[in-house]
């Protein structure tokens, strides 16, 4: 039997599609492992600027417009998606929709016979909850109803399926599947040398890559930063990605907001790169002697797999789902993004040691392979899909 699955999504990574994030990333990976089990894989993309199908490398996307009526908008276009789905099952075009909980598309998309398979990547409830925010009640309640309404799901972490269960009130089981990633596009270079921390480019040491916001620790960094110069004067930091507007002061760059907190000499140590093609990420962790994701509010984020599989030693945060992605002082170094000094001292640990940094790459790279591989992955989800729709 050869499974037809489809993807029901706000986000994709093309240059047709727009703009992207973790979602799209996580999707496209899933979807190349679905293709080497012999799956067929339709990726629908919602909230589009045209209408239209085309083939990337065998997967179809299907650009799908929505519908544009004051008030009615989010009703019409779950409607419409809702008759796209019934029609390519009724075609015999797909088997099952996949849907990310972000902000509950499915909770009024009903088919008639095709099962619809939530995966936790982390609500807007959830992520409010991990940031303190107030949810907009809209949100919380097409999320909600989602989950109720879903044929079978899916988390990436237990850490993530605790917490959904938790703020909804629910007492939902989920089949824990992790992100995963290509590790062999994802793949360390042997012949490639930091030099200690030291890429041919002469920037030194740390990098951070995602989008500048403040649920990623971004605030908390410049202090850890600085602290990290104290010590060693020679290190810098690279950043890597989008800027964001502050959703919680309301102003318009956390770049602008970080550089305020650096002294002046971390700050003269510190290159921020804005966003840079996909395909350049690989390079810049090539460079790095460390990556750091000092975040407050994740999943099971796609970007430490990335830095693991090339061998890089992470310091990150201790809430959650790190635990469930980096074991403490094996593949990496674990502290709470507040707690500055000790997250400095574990960076600077790190710096000072080139053996340590080998050691915790290979260890990090092996668990990749092991736990977060496409393969892997793919295979799991393969026979979750069938269950369901056996």
């Amino acid at each position: 039997m050869r499974l037809k699955i489809a993807f029901l999504t706000p986000e994709y990574p093309h240059s047709k599609t727009g703009s992207f994030g973790g979602i799209g990333t996580s999707i496209k990976n899933l979807a190349i492992g679905l293709l080497a089990e012999g799956c067929s894989v339709r990726v629908l993309v919602y909230g589009q600027n045209s209408e239209s199908v085309f083939d990337d490398n065998g997967i179809t996307i299907q650009q799908i417009q929505n519908v544009k009526f004051k008030g009615l908008s989010w009703f019409l276009t779950r409607k419409k998606l809702e008759r796209i789905i019934n029609q390519l099952y009724a075609d015999k075009a797909i088997d099952l929709v996949e849907a990310p909980d972000w902000t509950g598309i499915t909770s009024f998309i009903q088919p008639k016979k095709c099962p619809i398979v939530i995966r936790l990547n982390g609500s807007d409830t959830y992520f409010c909850q991990l940031d303190h925010r107030p949810v907009k009640w809209q949100n919380r309640f097409h999320e909600k109803r989602a989950l109720q309404t879903a044929d079978g799901l899916i988390s990436v972490s237990q850490f993530t399926a605790d917490l959904t269960n938790e703020v909804f009130g629910l007492q939902k089981e989920f089949t824990i599947i992790p992100n995963s990633i290509d590790v062999d596009l994802f793949n360390f270079n042997s012949n490639f040398k930091t030099n200690a921390g030291v890429p041919p480019s002469g920037v030194r040491g740390l990098l951070y890559f995602g989008s500048l916001i403040r649920k990623k620790g971004l605030l908390e960094l410049p202090l850890i930063f600085n602290q990290v110069i104290q010590k060693n004067p020679e290190a810098h930091l690279v950043l890597v990605g989008k800027d964001v507007p502050d959703i919680v002061s309301g102003n318009s760059s956390t770049w602008a907001m970080m550089q305020e907190l650096f002294t002046a000499e971390a700050l003269s140590n510190v290159s921020y790169l804005g966003s840079v093609p996909y395909q350049k990420i690989k390079e810049h962790i090539k460079e790095a002697a460390v990556c750091v994701f000092p975040t407050f509010a994740e999943a099971l984020p796609v970007s430490w797999l990335e830095a693991m599989a090339l061998q890089k030693p992470i310091v990150a945060t201790n809430i959650g789902w790190a635990k469930e992605v980096i074991a403490d002082g094996v593949e990496g170094f674990l502290v709470h993004p507040k707690a500055h000094q000790e997250y400095a001292e574990r960076i600077l640990e790190l710096l000072g040691s080139s053996q340590l940094q080998e050691s915790f790459g290979i260890a990090a790279r092996k668990k990749v392979v092991e736990k977060f591989s496409m393969q892997v992955v793919a295979q799991k989800s393969v026979l979750f899909y069938k269950s369901i729709i056996g």
